[in-house]
């Protein structure tokens, strides 16, 4: 039996809200809204959507909400692509019932972190992602130290490739010389680049996919830039990733899911506010969030 795939350029999607005094800090999710954003990014040829992940809030919503936003994004994608959702937790418990939940839904795959909110040693991790693969669907390991403290280095990344139906690693340390180590070590583990900005680097090293943030924004010249690098097209690919390297820093930083949500805005599409803890970009980075914005846009030709 073939490995399962989860590369291409899988979006991680932002999540609109709308005001309602009712709704958790007067914002209710609106799954219409979200339903055709995910319907444009596929549309736009992006292999799928990653509901429930940091970009989508999903530490911010009820459980209710976070089931429904997964089968919003599974029903309105349909055999049209992937979707990865994010089963992030505390604790092996709540991302496996988070799992359960999404394979009883019909997910084609789970993105997880290790444990959240406790820096967590090699054997609570190797356990941690030993519960979330017992429930049978393809894997997709996330390496985010910078937020959770815990670094999944090569050498355990070759580690966690052992388990079966850990498929993948969404590798965001930004650390570019991880893709070859990591192929090295664990040459059965598909390397996912997951931050934007370094993301044609990792495409040339060898990473097979883009777990990606700034697709909401321009989902079809970011497939273009994939399939350029891919194809070893690097004079074309550079020529476009360059200009939009600036906004693509912003996927770095800790204001990341308000900046691309304003980038949204500024394409005219619906990016809108978050929930707490997240607030609004201050003064000062909405205007520099704007001009990286505009840059891109003026070398796309939509500006």
């Amino acid at each position: 039996m073939s490995t399962p795939d989860l590369g291409g350029v899988v979006v991680a999607t932002a999540l609109p809200y709308r005001e309602d005094a009712s709704a958790p800090a007067g914002l209710a999710v609106d799954y219409d809204a979200y339903a055709a954003h995910c319907r444009w990014l596929v549309d736009n040829g992006c292999r799928g959507v990653g509901p429930n992940g940091s970009l989508g809030e999903y530490s911010s919503l009820t459980d209710e909400e976070r089931r429904r936003v997964a089968r919003t994004a599974i029903e309105t994608v349909g055999d049209d692509g992937i979707v990865v959702v994010g089963v992030h937790g505390p604790g092996s418990h709540q991302a496996k019932y988070w799992a359960e939940v999404a394979a009883e839904d019909g997910a084609d795959g789970l993105l997880c972190l290790p444990p959240t909110m406790y820096r967590a040693n090699r054997g609570e991790v190797l356990a941690h992602f030993e519960a979330v693969a017992s429930v049978g669907l393809p894997v997709m390991v996330y390496n985010n130290p910078i937020d959770t403290k815990v670094d999944l280095t090569p050498a355990l990344l070759a580690e966690i490739a052992q388990i079966d139906n850990v498929v993948a690693v969404k590798e965001f340390s930004g650390d570019v010389r991880r893709v070859l180590e990591i192929r090295e070590q664990a040459p059965g583990l598909d390397v996912i680049s997951g931050a934007d900005d370094v993301v044609l680097e990792s495409l040339l090293m060898g990473a097979t996919g883009w777990f990606a943030g700034f697709p909401n924004v321009f989902p079809a010249e970011s497939v273009r830039l994939f399939d350029l690098a891919r194809s070893g097209k690097l004079d074309e690919a550079r020529a476009l990733y360059e200009p939009l390297v600036a906004a693509f820093r912003w996927d770095s930083r800790t204001e990341f899911v308000q900046a691309i949500k304003l980038g949204m805005d500024l394409v005219g599409r619906y990016g809108g506010p978050c929930r707490p803890p997240r607030g609004p970009l201050t003064e000062e980075h909405r205007e520099q969030v704007t001009a990286d914005m505009r840059r891109a846009l003026a070398s796309l030709g939509v500006a």
